[in-house]
C-alpha cells in the first residue's frame, strides 16, 4: 500500500524511529510539520564589518583567523581570534573537537554568525555557527532569510529544513488536504490596511512565505512577526484558542451544580455585623455577582481579580458562608503553605464565633492528625483549608459544593483538575460539579483574559479600602546598602516595622544572591537593639507561623524573609519593604511583595536593591515598578516581557504557548474573534473541532480548570 500524502514515513529520511521522535514533539502528519513554524529568522544575506558590531547584536562577519588555541581552565575552551581589517572578535567554544581547532588554524578564512557579547578583552561570540570560505570570496551568501525552527533532541536545523522542504513541495503539488478554515467574513469588519492585507492571503500562501521568505521579503516585519502572512496564521491560531476555551465553558453549563438559595443568609449577616469595617462598593458588587451564580443550576466559573489589599478574602468568605448555609462543603486551597496558613488564620478568627471550625490539611499534616482531617472531610466538615494536599488521592468529600482556588495559576493543571473531580453527584438528572471561584492578586491583562479565560465570568475588585495610600518605590544599587540599613533603623526607631526580602535561603555558588540567613546575621550586627525575625520555606510550619505571629503583634520589628511572604501577609504597621536582588524577580512577584506594605495609615516605601551589572530586561522591570503601582498596567508589561504561558503558569500544558500569535502585539486581531467564535460554535461546531485540532491538539482537556 503506497504512503498516504500525510504520512510522515513517506518523507525521505523519516523512518519509524524519526517518526516517533517527531510525534513526541506533537508532529503526527505532514500537515503538522507545516505548522511547526520558525521561531525566528537569521539574516545571513549580508556581512557586517567587525568594527561596527556592538553587544546584543546578532550578525554575520567574515575574517581571517589570527590565532586559535585551547585554553586550559577548570573547563578547557577553544578560543579563536578573527580579524577583518576593521576590528577583532573572539570566538569561544566550550564544546569542541580537536578537528575544529585544526579547521580554524591561523590564516583560515571564516564566515561566522552569532550573537555579539561584551567579553573581558573586547567583543566575542559564544558557540557561533561558522564555515570556511574560499580565499577568492566565491562562497555565495544566502539570498533570503534563514528560518530557525524550535529544537528537538537529535534534530538540527539542517534536518528541519530538509523535512519542511519536502512538506512544502507536497503542498505546492496539491498533494495535501489543507483546507481554509477561517470564516470568509471574519476580516470583513477589519477597517485597517493590515486587516485587508491579511484577507488577501491564503493559508497555503502564508505557510510558503513563512517557511521560505522570498529574497524581497520585508525583513523587519518578519522579524517582528508583523507581516500579513504571519498575521493570517496568528488570527487563525487566536481563534482556535478562543474556541477551545469557550467550548469547554459551554460544556460546563451542561453539567448540574448545587443551587444555593438565601436560606443561609443568617450566617452572612452575623459575619458582616462582626466585621470591623464596611465592604467597599466593589466588594459588594462582586459578592452580589457570586450569589447570583450560586443560585443557578450549572457550575459557577468565576474569576475574581483584585489588586493586592483589595479584600478578595472577605468576598470568598461570604461565598463560603452561602454554600455552608445551604448544607454544602467548601474547599479553599492556596499554592503555598504560608498563604494557606494565612487563610486558615483569617477564617478561624471570622468563622469560629459562628460555630464553624476549619479543617486544615497540608503535606506536613501526617499520621493521626491527617487521618482525623480526612475523616472530618468525609463526614461533611463544612470548611476545609489547605495546600495541594487537598488534591491528592485518598482525599474525599461528602458533599463538596464550592471550590475556592487562590492564585490558581501557580498550581499545575493536573492538581486543579484533581480537586474539581472530587465533586460529584446528580442535580436535575445531570452530572453535578462543584462551583468554582478563582482568585488572583495578579491582574490579568484584557488580551490574556479574552483568550485564556474565554467564556469565564470575570469580576474585578477595582477599589481599595479607605485609607490605603500609594507606596513610594525607589531603585537603589547595593553600593548604597549602608543608606538602606540606616533607613530601616529610622523606621523601626519611629515605631514602624519593615520587611527585608531575599531570593535565596542559603548562599549558592551558582546564583550570586545574598541569602536570607546571611542577611539576617548581617543586619543583627548592624541594627543592635532591633528585634529581627527570619522566615523561609524550609522552616517547620509551627516555627514559621510563630515568627509571623510575633511580627504581626509587633514583637519583631524587622522580618527577614524569602519570597514565601509574597502573598497573604497582612501587617498594617509594616511600612517599609526592602527587596534584595530585585533584579532577579519578575514583575508579578515584585508587585506582590510591594503589596505587603501600605496597608496602614502611614506613608509606605519599597526599596528595590539591585546588584550591578544588570541586563536590559531587569532594568525595564525595575523602571516599570518605579513608575507605576497600577497592577493592571504592570500585568500588561509583564505579558509583553514574559509571554502568556509564563504569566499564567500554563507552560506545562502546552496551552497558550503560541506559535505565531502574540497577545500584546495582536490585540487588534483579538477584537475580531469573540463574535466569529460564537457563530462557529452555534452554526458549524465541526469547524471549531478542526481549528482546535490543527492548532492545539489534545491540550484542550486542561482548559476547564
Amino acid at each position: 500500500m503506497p504512503d498516504q500524502p500525510s504520512d510522515l514515513t513517506g518523507l525521505q529520511g523519516v523512518g519509524p524511529a524519526v517518526a516517533a521522535k517527531l510525534e513526541d514533539s506533537g508532529i503526527h502528519s505532514v500537515q503538522d510539520l507545516l505548522f511547526h513554524l520558525p521561531l525566528r529568522y537569521e539574516d545571513r544575506t549580508r556581512v557586517h564589518p567587525i568594527g561596527g558590531l556592538y553587544p546584543g547584536a546578532t550578525a554575520q562577519v567574515e575574517g581571517t583567523v589570527e590565532h586559535a588555541a585551547i585554553v586550559p581552565a577548570r573547563r578547557a575552551m577553544l578560543v579563536v581570534v578573527v580579524a577583518d581589517g576593521t576590528g577583532l572578535i573572539t570566538l569561544r567554544f566550550f564544546h569542541f573537537r580537536a578537528a575544529q581547532k585544526r579547521a580554524m588554524a591561523a590564516g583560515t578564512r571564516l564566515r561566522v554568525f552569532g550573537e555579539v557579547r561584551a567579553g573581558f578583552r573586547g567583543l566575542e561570540m559564544i558557540h557561533p555557527s561558522y564555515k570556511r570560505i574560499a580565499e577568492d570570496g566565491n562562497t555565495p551568501l544566502a539570498d533570503r532569510l534563514t528560518p530557525v525552527y524550535p529544537g528537538t533532541e537529535g534534530f538540527g536545523q539542517a534536518r528541519w529544513n530538509r523535512l519542511t522542504d519536502q512538506a512544502l513541495s507536497r503542498l505546492e503539488r496539491g498533494n495535501l488536504d489543507l483546507d481554509e478554515l477561517l470564516p470568509p467574513g471574519l476580516l470583513a469588519s477589519a477597517a485597517d490596511d493590515v486587516g485587508q492585507e491579511i484577507a488577501k492571503i491564503s493559508l497555503k500562501g502564508a505557510l510558503q512565505f513563512i517557511h521560505r521568505p522570498p529574497p524581497n521579503a520585508d525583513v523587519a516585519a518578519l522579524v517582528e512577526r508583523r507581516h500579513p502572512a504571519q498575521q493570517r496564521l496568528a488570527l487563525e491560531e487566536l481563534l482556535a484558542h478562543h474556541l477551545s476555551m469557550a467550548r469547554v465553558h459551554r460544556g460546563l453549563r451542561q453539567l448540574g451544580a448545587p443551587r444555593m438559595n438565601e436560606k443561609g443568609t443568617q450566617l452572612e449577616r452575623a459575619f458582616m455585623d462582626a466585621l470591623p469595617f464596611t465592604l467597599t462598593g466593589a466588594q459588594q458588587r462582586v459578592v452580589k455577582e457570586i450569589h447570583q451564580d450560586l443560585q443557578r443550576s450549572h457550575p459557577m466559573q468565576r474569576l475574581i481579580q483584585g489588586d493586592v489589599g483589595s479584600g478578595k478574602t472577605v468576598v470568598a468568605a461570604l461565598a463560603a458562608l452561602r454554600a455552608i448555609g445551604n448544607g454544602y462543603q467548601v474547599a479553599i486551597t492556596a499554592p503555598t503553605e504560608l498563604l494557606a496558613e494565612q487563610h486558615l488564620s483569617s477564617f478561624n478568627s471570622w468563622l469560629e464565633p459562628l460555630g464553624i471550625t476549619p479543617v486544615w490539611l497540608s503535606s506536613k499534616v501526617t499520621g493521626k492528625a491527617r487521618q482525623k482531617a480526612l475523616d472530618a472531610m468525609a463526614e461533611g466538615a463544612p470548611l476545609v483549608i489547605g495546600t495541594h494536599a487537598l488534591m491528592q488521592e485518598g482525599v474525599a468529600f461528602k458533599r463538596l459544593g464550592l471550590v475556592v482556588v487562590d492564585e490558581q495559576h501557580r498550581f499545575g493543571v493536573h492538581q486543579r483538575m484533581a480537586l474539581l473531580d472530587k465533586s460529584g453527584g446528580q442535580e436535575d438528572n445531570k452530572p453535578e460539579r462543584a462551583h468554582q471561584l478563582i482568585m488572583t492578586a495578579t491582574p490579568i491583562p484584557r488580551t490574556l483574559a479574552m483568550t485564556a479565560y474565554a467564556g469565564l465570568e470575570t469580576s474585578v475588585i477595582d477599589e481599595l479600602p479607605p485609607g490605603r495610600k500609594p507606596v513610594t518605590t525607589v531603585v537603589i544599587s547595593n553600593d548604597r546598602r549602608g543608606e538602606v540599613i540606616e533607613r530601616v533603623a529610622t523606621a523601626c526607631a519611629e515605631g514602624r516595622q519593615a520587611y527585608w526580602v531575599c531570593t535565596l535561603i542559603e548562599e549558592s555558588d551558582a546564583v550570586q544572591a545574598r541569602a536570607a540567613e546571611d542577611v539576617a546575621s548581617e543586619l543583627s550586627q548592624q541594627l543592635r537593639g532591633i528585634e529581627i525575625g527570619l522566615v523561609h520555606g524550609r522552616m517547620k510550619a509551627a516555627e514559621k507561623q510563630a515568627t509571623m505571629q510575633r511580627f504581626k503583634q509587633g514583637e519583631i520589628q524587622l522580618l527577614v524573609a524569602t519570597t514565601v511572604i509574597e502573598v497573604g501577609v497582612d501587617v498594617p504597621n509594616a511600612s517599609l519593604m526592602i527587596i534584595e536582588n530585585a533584579e532577579r524577580l519578575g514583575l508579578a512577584q515584585l508587585h506582590q511583595l510591594r503589596g505587603r506594605v501600605g496597608r496602614g495609615a502611614q506613608k509606605s516605601s519599597c526599596v528595590l536593591l539591585y546588584s550591578a551589572p544588570i541586563g536590559d530586561l531587569a532594568k525595564q522591570r525595575l523602571n516599570i515598578m518605579r513608575e507605576t503601582s497600577n497592577g493592571f498596567l504592570i500585568a500588561e508589561k509583564d505579558l509583553e516581557l514574559r509571554g502568556p504561558g509564563e504569566v499564567l503558569g500554563t507552560r506545562q500544558t502546552g496551552m497558550l504557548q503560541f506559535r505565531v500569535a502574540d497577545l500584546a502585539r495582536d490585540e487588534a486581531l483579538l477584537d475580531l474573534i469573540p463574535d466569529a467564535a460564537g457563530k462557529i460554535l452555534e452554526k458549524t461546531p465541526k469547524l471549531a473541532d478542526r481549528l482546535i485540532e490543527r492548532w492545539i491538539g489534545d491540550a484542550t482537556r486542561f482548559v476547564d480548570v
